[in-house]
């Protein structure tokens, strides 16, 4: 195995390099959030001292081993891609193109946010890779983040410890700290730290608009993809109030027989997981995701976008024909709150922006089953890892995941998905209301 070393604020790191990029696994970005840090904010990472080994995928978050019968055959089935599980969970991979001269110019930057409902999911699942944005000269980072009750847990004696007084989001103070650990270091992997863009998929896709909404981020981002979560009133991204996420984190409390946050923080990370089922089932929507704070998140997700209040950078969103929240319709019509909720975020910026929205509906039928374009099918085709599914994939296929990764890949570099470098389309428009353009995959 080839090696590459690089220096970041905390040390010395040794990752693996292949012909076309290098590759550094399970990097620290803040200290394991375990003991008294449950349910504190991220704290810088230590330093350490020799050569760090960046060669293995870390941690997962603590979540139920088991997912719907679905989502386990899709991406959770192979256990090479299984990563351990712990509280200690807070890292990010890195590939890097291979530079081949001292003055190329620094290659831009897309930070990975997964989704799982905020529940489960990691940032080296099986259909994750960077190699093929490397090869086309944009880093790739994927990051974990604290997931379920103890990424997201309110309570009124939380918010007292805190110096702002809020309480949960614990999860997406994470997601801010791994894009300012990157801000800091991303240079010393050839990486341009303003020239960063987040982007996420379902829960993912949630925590990029969280993001683009938080004054606690500005100026560590320029770009944002948002897949099959973000928009206008989309059905996902829902305004959870301060009052209803304590009375969701009282009642896990009472399910788990505790009356002092002192015995909380002395439960198993597994039995706080196990006992959000007996949430899940009394509330509706998700039990624990990004809560309207006033501090992480001030306002609400739809008056923030209407008001401008948000991120004032180039968008690029979208949904796939067989998501969630798709009622039945008509073969081959678009449809669904997902759907509508990207044209109305792009409406909404062409009231109060001249930035530019763009927007794409995947409709490419899977091979192998009756499932169709559903909810994260497009993630294959997005990271060019459709050799690793079980799908019998066909030569369109690969042709799908080509245009998209270019499509992505020029959106990364310039804002713009459109052909650049020889890559891409040409036709791929802003959405506009007198011109509304939404670009089909399928």
């Amino acid at each position: 195995m080839n090696t590459r070393q690089v220096r970041v604020n905390e040390g010395l790191l040794e990752g693996e390099e292949t012909l076309s990029y290098a590759v550094f696994r399970g990097v620290p970005y803040a200290r394991p959030p375990v003991g008294d840090l449950r349910w504190k904010r991220p704290e810088p990472p230590k330093a350490w001292e020799g050569i760090r080994q960046a060669v293995v995928f870390q941690n997962r978050a603590v979540q139920n081993q088991k997912g719907k019968a679905f989502y386990q055959k899709e991406f959770y089935a192979d256990p090479e891609f299984l990563p351990p599980m712990s509280e200690d969970c807070l890292y990010l991979n890195i590939w890097t193109p291979v530079k081949k001269k001292a003055e190329d110019r620094a290659y831009p930057v897309a930070v990975w946010i997964h989704g799982g409902a905020f529940l489960g999911g990691y940032g080296s699942e099986i259909e994750f890779d960077g190699a093929e944005f490397a090869k086309r000269g944009v880093i790739l980072v994927t990051i974990n983040y604290r997931l379920g009750p103890l990424g997201f847990l309110a309570l009124p004696q939380l918010a007292l410890e805190d110096p702002a007084q809020t309480t949960g989001n614990y999860g997406i103070l994470d997601q801010i700290a791994a894009l300012r650990w990157v801000k800091e270091n991303i240079a010393s992997f050839g990486g341009d730290p303003d020239r960063v863009t987040v982007f996420g998929q379902s829960a993912g896709a949630v925590s990029v608009q969280t993001i683009c909404n938080s004054p606690l981020a500005r100026g560590l981002f320029a770009r944002a993809i948002m897949q099959s979560g973000g928009g206008v009133n989309n059905g996902l991204a829902r305004d959870l109030h301060r009052e209803e996420a304590c009375r969701i984190g009282e009642m896990l409390m009472r399910s788990c027989r505790c009356d002092r946050l002192s015995q909380m923080r002395e439960l198993p990370a597994e039995v706080l997981c196990k006992k959000t089922q007996t949430v899940i089932g009394k509330i509706k929507g998700l039990p624990f995701s990004p809560m309207c704070d006033e501090y992480v998140l001030p306002g609400t997700y739809d008056e923030n976008i209407r008001a401008g209040r948000i991120a004032d950078i180039p968008y690029l969103l979208g949904s796939n024909a067989n998501d969630i929240l798709v009622r039945r319709r008509a073969v081959g019509r678009p449809g669904g709150k997902l759907y509508q909720g990207c044209i109305d975020w792009a409406l909404a910026r062409e009231e109060t922006s001249k930035q530019k929205t763009y927007i794409y509906y995947f409709n490419r039928t899977l091979p192998g089953d009756r499932a169709g374009a559903f909810h994260s099918a497009e993630l294959w085709y997005v990271f060019g890892t459709l050799a690793r599914s079980w799908r019998p994939f066909e030569e369109w296929d690969y042709e799908i995941s080509d245009a998209m990764i270019c499509a992505w890949c020029n959106f990364i570099k310039y804002g713009d998905p459109n052909g650049r470098e020889g890559c891409g389309s040409d036709d791929w428009k802003p959405y506009r209301r007198e011109d509304p353009c939404i670009r089909d995959f399928g």
